[in-house]
C-alpha cells in the first residue's frame, strides 16, 4: 500500500504560516476520515527506540513467574497483565474471548507538586512496578519522555488543523496522565476461538495514540468509512498515530476515533508481533468540552479516563 496518510513533522515545523496551514488542512481532512496517519521526520533518536525494543524483548522472553512478579494489584493500571486477561472489544460491549496478547504497562515518572486528589494517586500516579532486568527502567523513562514530547509537537499540528493558535492545546498538556504498554502477540500454536483476535476492534479512549509497531510487522487494521476493514501497512522509520474518543468530544465529532483491530495474517501466525503504543493523556484535572456544540459534554480528563478503564476491565 502506498496510500497511507503520511504526515512529516519536520515539513511542518520548519513550513511558513501558510505551508503550516496547508498541511494542517491535510490532516484535518485525514482526522474527519479515519484519524489515522503514519508520522515521520519526528526527531525521536533511533538510540531510544532501539534501547526499549532491546529491553521489551528481553521483559517478554522471562518465565511466566518472573513477568508475574510485576503484575498489577487488582484493579490496577500498570504492570504486566498475561495472555487472556483483557478483552478489548468488551470495552465497546462486544463479548469476545480474551485477546491474544500479553503486555507491560506504564504510567508517569512523576506526581505533579500539589498534586492531592486521592484518585489520581491511586490510580493514574500509581508506582509502575518495573521489573529487575538492567537498564529497563532507564530504557522505558527515557521512551516515555520522547513521547511526552512528541505527542506536544502533534498537539500543536492538531491545533493548526482546527484553525486554533498553535499552542490552544498547551495548557491542557503541561503534565498528561499518559499510560505506555509494551504489546507481545505470541506465536499461536493452535486456532484461535470464535472471533478471537490478537487484539479486539476498539477504540483509543485519549486525545490521540503514538504507536511503534515492531518493523515489517502485519496485522493492525482500520474500519474505513466505507465500512470496510483496512490493513496498515509498515512504514520504515515512522509512528502510526491515531486520535481517541476525547479528540472526538474536543472537536465536537468534528474528527473520528476509528474502530482498530490486530488481526493474525497467515504468514504471521507462527511468528510473535511487538509493537509499542502511548496514549496521551491531558492533565487528570483538565477540562475538556466541545470547541462547538454544547457545552454539556464537558469532562474531566482523569475521572473520564477512569470510567473507560473501567468499562473495559470490568
Amino acid at each position: 500500500m502506498t496510500d497511507f496518510p503520511l504526515l512529516d513533522l519536520s515539513a511542518f515545523q520548519t513550513a511558513d504560516a501558510e505551508g503550516r496551514a496547508a498541511i494542517g488542512a491535510e490532516v484535518d481532512r485525514i482526522c474527519r476520515e479515519t484519524g489515522f496517519l503514519a508520522v515521520t521526520g519526528h526527531g525521536v533518536p533511533q538510540e531510544v527506540i532501539d534501547a526499549l525494543w532491546s529491553q521489551a524483548r528481553a521483559f517478554f522472553e522471562q518465565s511466566p513467574e518472573a513477568k508475574h512478579a510485576v503484575a498489577p494489584p487488582p484493579g490496577g493500571p500498570y504492570g504486566y497483565l498475561g495472555s487472556g486477561t483483557e478483552a478489548l472489544a468488551k470495552s465497546r460491549g462486544e463479548d469476545t474471548p480474551p485477546d491474544l496478547k500479553e503486555s507491560f504497562n506504564g504510567g508517569p515518572a512523576a506526581i505533579p507538586p500539589g498534586e492531592t486528589d486521592p484518585d489520581a494517586l491511586a490510580f493514574c500516579y500509581a508506582p509502575t512496578p518495573f521489573p529487575a532486568l538492567p537498564g529497563f527502567k532507564a530504557a522505558w523513562r527515557g521512551y516515555y519522555a520522547e513521547m511526552e514530547a512528541l505527542a506536544a509537537r502533534i498537539m500543536e499540528v492538531f491545533a493548526v488543523a482546527l484553525n486554533l493558535p498553535d499552542d490552544h492545546f498547551a495548557p491542557y498538556i503541561t503534565t498528561p496522565i499518559s499510560g505506555m504498554r509494551a504489546l507481545n502477540y505470541p506465536a499461536q500454536d493452535k486456532a484461535p476461538e470464535e472471533k478471537q483476535l490478537r487484539a479486539g476492534a476498539h477504540t483509543d479512549y485519549g486525545s490521540l495514540t503514538i504507536l511503534l509497531p515492531e518493523p515489517g510487522s502485519e496485522g493492525l487494521e482500520i474500519l474505513t468509512p466505507e465500512q470496510e476493514w483496512k490493513a496498515v501497512p509498515p512504514i520504515d522509520g515512522a509512528f502510526v498515530i491515531n486520535i481517541g474518543d476525547l479528540m472526538t468530544l474536543w472537536t465536537g465529532g468534528r474528527w473520528t476515533s476509528t474502530l482498530h483491530r490486530v488481526v493474525t495474517p497467515p504468514n504471521w501466525a507462527t511468528r510473535r508481533r511487538m509493537s509499542i503504543a502511548y496514549f496521551h493523556q491531558p492533565n487528570w484535572h483538565a477540562e475538556v468540552k466541545p470547541l462547538s456544540g454544547p457545552a454539556s459534554e464537558s469532562v474531566t480528563s482523569g475521572p473520564y479516563l477512569m470510567s473507560k478503564f473501567a468499562a473495559a476491565n470490568g
